[in-house]
């Protein structure tokens, strides 16, 4: 049994391990610029702490996170938020939950007066692409904001609300 909820401050070191291993997994190394890079892994909540910003985790009956997915403004695009670090344990994947979080995200968007979501990706997660494609996210012909990842990811795609 599991169930969505909101990140919190405890959830820091199971998240970024759980970013970290699926990262390793699908060869996205630190050093190609994936978000495992990013130096706010390991404060996560911090991150998504802010107005305009959530994260989810996915855990069991027993506290254990086996994923999660959160949005945040893009930088350098005040209308859009980002769908960021969405990583989800091998246990947990075809059981609806990326769905999930995507649906909250839509919602979450449109409550707080944004326009779109915005998302980059990498081909080797193309599992996730055919969601994002499914769910209306739309490929773009260059990335938008600055994310800091353009250069690893290939893929940008965007979906309006």
């Amino acid at each position: 049994m599991y169930q969505l909820r909101p990140l919190q401050a405890q959830d820091n070191a199971q998240i970024a391990q759980i970013i970290r291993d699926v990262s390793k997994e699908y060869g996205l190394a630190a050093e190609s610029g994936f978000a495992v890079a990013d130096p706010i892994l390991d404060d996560l909540y911090a991150v998504y702490d802010q107005p305009h910003a959530q994260y989810w985790v996915v855990e069991n009956q027993h506290g254990q996170i086996f994923g999660g997915g959160g949005l945040s403004p893009l930088a350098g695009d005040a209308t859009i938020l980002e769908i960021q670090k969405m990583y989800f344990r091998p246990e947990l994947r075809g059981l609806g939950f990326a769905k999930k979080i995507l649906d909250q995200a839509f919602a979450f968007t449109a409550q707080h007066g944004f326009q779109a979501c915005y998302l980059e990706t990498t081909a080797s997660l193309w599992q996730a692409v055919k969601l994002y494609e499914k769910l209306g996210f739309e490929h773009l012909n260059v990335p938008k904001g600055h994310t800091g990842h353009s250069h690893a990811c290939e893929i940008w795609m965007l979906k309006t609300v």
